[in-house]
């Protein structure tokens, strides 16, 4: 990485934009300079980088002259309204919304599961949704060696997945309950405290969520496995940070619970955390700020010849969303895509 890129954070004031700044820093990315884009509300703010305040900038269409990568987290909407600006100036944009995920040009990418895929950008590389993320990292090896016919995965996601808006509603009604008040609902269709709710984004017709279909979708554009039989269901649970997975895998090949430990073992951006005599596993709690991917509770499971459990867990907001694009623009840096 011996070139120095000019870098531009969209949406840079949002919790993934300020983690894309502190994984930027902490990776030692070759920035050259550096912009925080956000809207008008910001304007006149600063942020720190490298020790140094930098001013935020109001996002507009001129801002992109001179940025050779955007990393995008503005929404999609921001997104569609502003691509056509990147890639008019050049840059190359990473984008964290949905907008482009599903488009046949653009690739959806995660680099432990799919780097190669990055080759193929033209502008544009999306950033995937999180819980696909998180799925993804620990069954790519199991998938390389024994092929995965099916999945089952119920996921249990953290407020945090709905912004800061949805933290800072389960932190107010736990205040509210604690002083004997009733707890105010406005982010979320019902109480979080003390809940889980099994409805994460909108419903389609054949009552599956807009959420779960897309662990279905990009789970199947990015393993290039359009026949992989999955099906998902997502839950809102009164978590703040990092979302955790029941994923239920059958494969072609037999594999033993010890084998797909020793795989996972020696994967890239996992971590195994699986000692039940010890009462060791993954939870959210521990895993936020992390940057693996952790694997726990590793079995088998005997209802199928060939199937095996896992429960799962990553920090949404950093391997799930901004290190997950950090890592897509590491990867254009050291093969010079840009």
């Amino acid at each position: 990485m011996s070139k120095q890129y000019n870098v531009a954070i969209m949406g840079a004031t949002g919790a993934v934009g300020e983690i894309m700044r502190d994984i930027l820093e902490e990776r030692k990315f070759p920035v050259k300079d550096i912009k925080f884009l956000a809207s008008e509300r910001s304007k006149g703010k600063k942020m720190k980088y490298q020790g140094r305040d930098v001013e935020i900038e109001v996002l507009s269409p001129d801002s992109f002259k001179g940025v050779d990568i955007v990393l995008a987290s503005a929404g999609a909407s921001v997104s569609k309204e502003y691509v056509k600006h990147i890639l008019d100036a050049k840059a190359l944009i990473i984008d964290n919304s949905s907008a482009f995920r599903m488009d046949d040009d653009v690739p959806l990418v995660v680099p432990e599961v799919n780097p190669e895929d990055i080759r193929l950008n033209k502008g544009i590389i999306a950033n995937p949704n999180c819980s696909t993320i998180i799925m993804l990292v620990p069954i790519k090896p199991i998938h390389d060696k024994a092929k995965i016919k099916r999945i089952v995965v119920s996921t249990y996601q953290a407020t945090s997945g709905a912004g800061a808006k949805g933290m800072m509603e389960l932190e107010q009604q736990a205040k509210d309950w604690a002083a004997g008040k009733e707890p105010k609902v406005e982010k979320f269709a019902y109480q979080i405290l003390f809940n889980l709710i099994p409805h994460i984004d909108v419903f389609y017709e054949d009552g599956y969520t807009k959420e779960e279909m897309k662990m279905v979708n990009e789970t199947r554009k990015i393993m290039h496995a359009p026949d992989m039989q999955i099906t998902a269901t997502t839950v809102r649970v009164p978590c703040l940070r990092s979302h955790s997975e029941s994923v239920n895998i059958e494969t072609e090949k037999k594999l033993t619970a010890k084998e797909v430990r020793e795989l996972l073992e020696k994967a890239q951006g996992v971590t195994v955390q699986d000692d039940i005599h010890n009462k060791k596993y993954p939870m959210p709690l521990f895993v936020s700020g992390k940057d693996d991917v952790y694997v726990g509770r590793i079995r088998e499971d005997f209802s199928i010849d060939k199937g095996i459990n896992l429960w799962v867990v990553g920090d949404q907001l950093r391997k799930g969303a901004a290190l997950n694009a950090v890592q897509i623009a590491e990867v254009v840096a050291k093969e010079g895509l840009k």
